[in-house]
């Protein structure tokens, strides 16, 4: 078995120890802790390991997410750089305020704020913002509930990739075609906008555009160059959506709790979710 083949076992080996915790609501200790470790060209692997068994179980790949894009929360984590995760049909569903997401399945969950994007056509590595604002169809306001299957959010940054970059489930609200304001107005607004996050009716953060790399198009533009050099996964492709990272702290949320946001500087009203 060559050098590949051998990653490629491993990877898979990992995958349906995640897949199996998760199934069974329970936590494992970070997979770099192994005396084999874990780096993040093994933990991609993983993430295409899943992909299969994911959808070989019937799941489909709809997206990505990317993590880790807001600094301010980098030294809380002890995770230094952005990663991504997969996105399915069962997992990202529209938002529904009257419909309360059910917690149970998800291992210490915490909620996010993010901007999402719908891609009407592929990015191209080298692009500048100008550019892939051009290949967005449309803008989205959503939550990501992110989960860890590491006891107390404790982990390296490959073992956040290779438990499906956190991603637990994502709600996302009313998508505005960018094709509704000029183009300068979405550059601006995509950099500037402000965001303030409540959990019953108690104000618990707030963020901006520029907390995720400078804003949400550079959290893209960083994805797009990080896919560029990966040989185990796929570039974007048109129709996925992709979500750029939470725009404040990520906060644990239990069960009968409604949170809100508002936001300003940008044509996209703030949302309400509630937990069971």
């Amino acid at each position: 078995m060559n050098a590949a083949n051998e990653a490629d076992h491993a990877a898979e080996t990992l995958a349906r120890a995640i897949l199996a915790a998760s199934a069974e609501r329970r936590q494992l200790a970070p997979l770099s802790s192994r005396p084999t470790g874990l780096d993040l060209a093994l933990a991609y692997r993983v993430t295409a390991a899943l992909r299969r068994l994911r959808r070989d179980r019937g799941e489909r790949p709809i997206g990505r997410k990317i993590g880790f894009t807001n600094r301010t929360i980098w030294a809380e984590y002890g995770v230094y750089a952005p990663i991504w995760g997969d996105m399915y049909d069962t997992t990202l569903r529209p938002l529904d305020s009257a419909e309360p997401i059910v917690l149970a399945p998800l291992l210490e969950p915490r909620l996010e704020p993010e901007i999402a994007f719908g891609l009407g056509r592929a990015p191209e590595t080298g692009m500048d913002e100008a550019a892939l604002l051009s290949c967005i169809d449309w803008v989205a306001h959503g939550f990501e509930i992110v989960q860890s299957v590491y006891p107390g959010w404790r982990f390296a940054a490959a073992d956040t990739v290779a438990a499906y970059g956190l991603h637990g489930a994502y709600r996302i609200g009313p998508r505005q075609a960018v094709r509704d304001h000029p183009q300068s107005e979405w550059l601006t607004w995509l950099s500037h906008f402000e965001i303030v996050l409540e959990r019953d009716g108690v104000e618990m953060d707030r963020g901006s555009a520029a907390n995720v790399l400078g804003g949400p198009l550079s959290a893209l533009r960083h994805l797009v160059e990080l896919l560029a050099t990966d040989d185990a996964n796929p570039p974007l492709a048109a129709g996925e959506i992709v979500t750029t990272g939470t725009l404040t702290r990520a906060f644990p949320v239990a069960a009968g709790e409604t949170w809100r946001t508002r936001l300003a500087g940008i044509p996209i009203d703030g949302l309400e979710i509630r937990f069971a």
